[in-house]
């Protein structure tokens, strides 16, 4: 697989999830944000176990105690990222969230600097700036008063700058995406679960009332994009990474527009241009330098 192809997978992933974060807003008028959590992360589990399995058959390495640890931490990152963003959907908008989760284009690149010892391209933070720049004016151009899921929502965008850099260096190690994704999804299962029958009433009604929120976030946010995610990853490098997924701001806020009546501005869409741009330069910038060198 080519950079440009993995690049492009991860787009489809950020758009997956940028209708995810409807479905995510939505559900919680049935029921809580830690069932919630924990029946979609459990249907992922299941949806990818089978083709886990099958990776494993042709695996032609075993796992290694160091990458359990990294699969573990992955999937412990991947709880604290889906736990903090969806307690905070219940006190701002999906437009602010999607807004503030695609910080994490800032936050991978300073974790590569500062504790991976790895300098992107140069052109990652002229880039990352324009993202954020667009992001910001998908907005608006402005953002209301801080609330305490804003809050939560920045210490979500430090959870997946996280997993992002786990997961890169993860299946860099263990060319082992599949195994990556259920192992991550059945820790944040875990996790959730328990976290909701300690603190979240439940019944089978509000199951049944928020099932298709779960079963399109389970199936395709969660299963479907992760997988895309990791395998992404694989050919391309964390910041990269990062700056493709943040788009998932600009499917998040035209699709709340869309579907809930949340305002998108002329200054939205020239957000929406500018992070089009931004993502251009990221990606072609690059290749264009590498046929530079090849022609010298």
């Amino acid at each position: 697989m080519t950079r440009v192809q993995a690049n492009l997978l991860l787009l489809l992933a950020a758009a997956i999830w940028g209708g995810g974060f409807v479905a995510q807003s939505t559900a919680m008028k049935a029921i809580g944000p830690f069932w919630f959590i924990g029946l979609r992360f459990a249907v992922a589990t299941f949806a990818v176990l089978p083709f886990a399995f099958f990776e494993a058959r042709k695996a032609k390495a075993k796992t290694s105690k160091r990458h359990a640890r990294l699969y573990m931490l992955t999937g412990l990152a991947l709880f604290g990222g889906a736990a903090t963003q969806q307690v905070g959907l219940q006190t701002t908008t999906v437009t602010n969230s999607s807004f503030i989760t695609g910080l994490y284009v800032v936050f991978v690149p300073l974790i590569a600097v500062f504790f991976l010892r790895r300098a992107p391209h140069w052109i990652i933070w002229p880039g990352a700036l324009m993202a954020v720049a667009g992001i910001y004016l998908l907005s608006g151009g402005h953002l209301s008063a801080l609330t305490s899921g804003d809050l939560l929502t920045v210490v979500c965008a430090v959870f997946w700058s996280i997993q992002i850099t786990l997961a890169g260096t993860t299946v860099a190690e263990t060319a082992r995406p599949l195994a990556l994704s259920v192992t991550q999804f059945a820790i944040t299962a875990v996790c959730a679960l328990a976290m909701a029958a300690a603190s979240e009433p439940i019944s089978l009604s509000s199951v049944w009332a928020a099932a298709p929120q779960i079963l399109y976030v389970g199936i395709f946010s969660s299963g479907l994009a992760f997988v895309l995610q990791v395998i992404g990853q694989r050919y391309t490098t964390p910041s990269q990474a990062a700056f493709f997924l943040s788009s998932e701001a600009l499917f998040g806020a035209s699709l709340a527009a869309l579907l809930l009546g949340e305002s998108m501005s002329a200054t939205g869409y020239t957000g929406c241009a500018l992070m089009f741009i931004a993502m251009l330069v990221v990606e072609l910038v690059p290749s264009f330098a590498r046929r530079g060198l090849r022609a010298a």
